[in-house]
């Protein structure tokens, strides 16, 4: 099969471990095969904005709903021939007050998702460079599906498959353990049918890596055992 043509299933993690290592080692002198990864993971970021629809969700419209109701009524006394038109204008104002309010939250929360979008952008671009190097490492992860990728500069990715969906509230956070000390280096959520994380720190040689379930935000040590790890050596 042309290399060329093994793109998807890399981006899947559908490759058999012949096919990944070949088209590994081929994703390091081939531009096009890796601006094509990047687009395949750009498109799973952008399907995953897209997958939530346009509605607002019912805690954005209880957060609109009681910004209305906190608004002071600015009522100026008319008289009774005009008490009629007085109420349709108030009508009005209170939808205008609240479409007003709802657009401004609701634009808030797009112009983040938008940004997250950037961000897993970049990700991917430090991915591939991690994982087109011709001298990077692979090495297995033990208690997980997976592997670790370090370039020659200490860059690293954590490529997993199969992974559950961190719970509600919790989220996976990456370390890095050299000499005993941890140090964090990424956060995920998991669920995904296949997942590249950059590491937002450098691997050095002998260092361990690993994997713990933290409170959702991530913490400065490690609370818990590792779920897997992987050690560079």
């Amino acid at each position: 099969m042309d290399l060329h043509e093994l793109t998807a299933g890399y981006a899947l993690d559908a490759l058999d471990p012949d096919e990944r290592e070949r088209y590994e080692a081929h994703l390091a002198g081939c531009d096009a095969c890796r601006e094509e990864l990047q687009g395949f993971w750009r498109a799973t970021g952008g399907l995953a904005l897209a997958a939530g629809g346009p509605a607002p969700s019912p805690a954005l419209r209880e957060r609109i709903l009681e910004q209305a109701r906190s608004e002071r009524p600015n009522v100026v006394p008319l008289r009774p021939r005009t008490l009629l038109h007085a109420r349709a204008l108030s009508s009005v104002a209170a939808v205008a007050a609240v479409a007003a309010i709802g657009l401004g939250l609701w634009a808030s929360s797009l112009a983040q998702e938008l940004d997250d979008l950037r961000g897993r952008t970049a990700e991917d671009n430090r991915a591939v460079a991690v994982l087109s190097d011709p001298q990077a490492r692979t090495i297995p992860l033990s208690g997980a599906n997976g592997r670790l990728v370090v370039s020659r500069t200490g860059s690293a990715a954590l490529v997993l498959s199969g992974l559950d969906a961190a719970p509600e509230g919790k989220v996976y956070e990456i370390w890095v353990i050299e000499a005993g000390t941890p140090k964090p280096a990424g956060l995920f959520t998991g669920a995904d049918t296949r997942t590249v994380l950059p590491l937002t720190r450098p691997v050095p040689e002998n260092a361990v890596v690993a994997v713990t379930l933290e409170p959702a935000g991530g913490v400065e040590q490690p609370t818990g055992t590792p779920l897997f790890t992987a050690e560079s050596a």
